[in-house]
Order: structure tokens, then C-alpha cells, then sequence
């Protein structure tokens, strides 16, 4: 049976108009369209959320992480003009706060009352995982002595990514943060970490890094040892070798851009021979006194420190 002309234009608009209001997916800000994957958000529960943010590459913001950033009543940052990029990248206008060190005392009671009235509140820093040498961490343990819900996004943090990168043994590792400005104060927070057989992983500013370095292989021996700058950004960079060669090669060359994270490799532990012994010894006396030194060489070699100090003991009488 023929269609009618009457009905073959209606049919024409009919598909026209189903064809004009076809949804069209959604975008991101970029353009780029979203991970058609990803499940639809739900509503957030009342808490404390504790939010990783990338360290250098936006694309490194999990979808968890924006849902919670979107869901949040606040937002509270480090620095606002830092988060606010971080946001308007994702098309995300929830409300900013600031919460860090210097003003955390009276920000942290309006927090924790915001949590008691049921509302949902986030926490980031301006790079990475919040309280990893970042704020956060009164503000976590205030929250959990009331007993109010404390939940983690996780996500990037330059601690764990230097070290997968460095090259160096990642099964046991230990990480110490910032290293203090003053030379003898670095002297003394190295000490603690001599006999650890662990790695370990450093912060430290790109200014104090040659020194840092030399430091290091005086107080931990000339270990091997991988420094990375840059993480995740487009002039990432890994520089690869023993302590003393690091601090010889940024002495050379100056301070890298950004900061620098320095991972460290365990104790290498060989008995050395008793030449090496009585020389390293003498070195070691030459500076410190006789417990010292022996200490610092039993860390160095494993060797027992008993029996150093007592070889010590008589290389310092038979110098008299």
C-alpha cells in the first residue's frame, strides 16, 4: 500500500526531529569526552574526605577524586590559587577554603564543627597526598578522637614514584621527609637512619641538594642512590649513581628547577679487610671520638661495634 505524500513528510519531520534531539555526549573542558565507563556518582556521605591531587600532571586525578571534589560541601586547600586551576580544569565550582600550618588553629575547630553538623568535607594539599609532609594530619586525628568519619581518596604521591622509579630495593622503605636547613641538625637526622636496612626516601629543595648529597655519604657511606626531579611533568628527569658522584655532579651543574626527591639505597654490607679497616678508622678518629667513630663504621659495615671500638681504642693509645 503506497504512503501517502501527507504521510511520508510527516515521517521525514518525524525523523528529522528525532535526529535534532539526539543527546549529544558530554564533553570535559578540554573537549575531550568523558570515560563512557565510569559509573554515575552518588551522593556523598557526610565526613572528612582526604583527597590525592597530582603532583604534576592533571591527567593524574582519579575519577573518585572528582566525584568527591564535586560532592563535597568545601573544599579546604593549601593555597587557593593552586586548587582553583586544579577545579576549573574539571569544571568543578565547589566552594574553596584554606586550611595549612599557619592557620590551622582556627581554621581546624570550624572544620571539625562542619563535620559534626553532617556535612562533607575535603581535604587537599597543593601537590600529592595530604599529610605527607603536607598539612592534615591534626586535623585527621581530631576528627577520629570524636569519632567522626575519616575517609582517603588515595592517589599520586612523589615519594612512592621516585622510588619505583629510582631503581633501588623496593620491598622495605622508609621515608624521613624533609631533611632540616642546618648542617648539623642534617648530620644528626641522618644518624637516626644509618643502621636501617631499608631504603630511603628524602624531600629536599633543589637549593640544599649538593649539599644534602655530600652529607649524606659522609653520615650514610657513599651508597647508591637516585635523585628525581620533575615527577610526572614533561621534564621529569632521574639522575642515577653513588651519593658522593650526585653531590659532585649538582655542585657542577647548580640546582635543579622544582624540588628534588633523593631515594637512597640500603646499607651495603661486605666485610672489608683489615687494611681497609684500620684506614677507615683512622679517618673516621681523625673527626670524631672514639665511640663515635667505631659506631659510624659498625653502621657502615655491620661489623660489630664491640670489637670496633676496642681496635679504636688502641689506635688512639697507640697515637699518644
Amino acid at each position: 500500500m503506497r504512503r501517502t505524500a501527507k504521510a511520508t513528510d510527516a515521517a521525514r519531520a518525524g525523523s528529522g526531529e528525532k535526529k535534532r534531539g539526539r543527546r549529544q555526549p558530554n564533553r570535559a573542558p578540554d573537549g575531550s569526552k568523558p570515560d563512557q565507563a565510569a559509573p554515575p556518582e552518588t551522593e556523598l556521605a557526610p565526613g572528612l574526605y582526604i583527597v590525592a591531587t597530582p603532583i604534576g600532571n592533571l591527567a593524574d586525578i582519579s575519577l573518585r577524586a572528582l566525584s568527591v571534589l564535586r560532592g563535597a560541601d568545601r573544599v579546604f586547600c593549601e593555597d587557593t590559587r593552586v586548587t582553583a586551576k586544579l577545579m576549573a580544569r574539571f569544571g568543578i565550582s565547589t566552594s574553596l577554603g584554606v586550611y595549612h600550618d599557619h592557620n590551622a588553629d582556627v581554621v581546624r575547630p570550624i572544620i571539625l564543627a562542619s563535620l559534626r553538623r553532617g556535612e562533607r568535607v575535603a581535604l587537599v594539599s597543593d601537590a600529592g597526598t595530604p599529610l605527607i609532609s603536607d598539612p592534615g594530619y591534626k586535623l585527621v586525628c581530631a576528627a577520629i578522637d570524636e569519632d567522626l568519619p575519616v575517609t582517603a581518596i588515595p592517589g599520586p604521591t612523589a615519594a612512592v614514584t621516585a622510588l619505583v622509579l629510582s631503581g633501588l630495593p623496593p620491598d622495605a622503605f622508609l621515608f624521613a621527609g624533609f631533611l632540616p636547613a642546618r648542617r648539623a641538625a642534617r648530620w644528626r637526622a641522618l644518624a637516626r637512619w644509618t643502621a636501617v636496612e631499608a631504603t630511603l626516601v628524602f624531600y629536599e629543595s633543589t637549593p640544599r641538594l649538593a649539599a644534602s648529597l655530600a652529607d649524606m655519604a659522609e653520615v650514610l657511606g657513599d651508597r647508591m642512590a637516585a635523585v628525581a626531579r620533575e615527577l610526572t611533568k614533561l621534564h621529569e628527569g632521574v639522575r642515577r649513581g653513588r651519593l658522593a658522584d650526585l653531590a659532585a655532579h649538582f655542585r657542577l651543574t647548580g640546582p635543579p628547577p622544582g624540588e628534588a626527591v633523593v631515594v637512597v639505597g640500603p646499607p651495603e654490607r661486605h666485610e672489608p679487610e683489615a687494611v681497609e679497616i684500620d684506614n677507615r678508622l683512622r679517618s673516621a678518629l681523625a673527626v670524631h671520638g672514639v665511640r663515635e667513630a667505631a659506631a659510624r663504621l659498625a653502621a657502615e659495615t655491620g661489623l660489630p661495634r664491640r670489637d670496633l671500638y676496642r681496635r679504636a681504642l688502641a689506635m688512639r693509645g697507640a697515637e699518644e
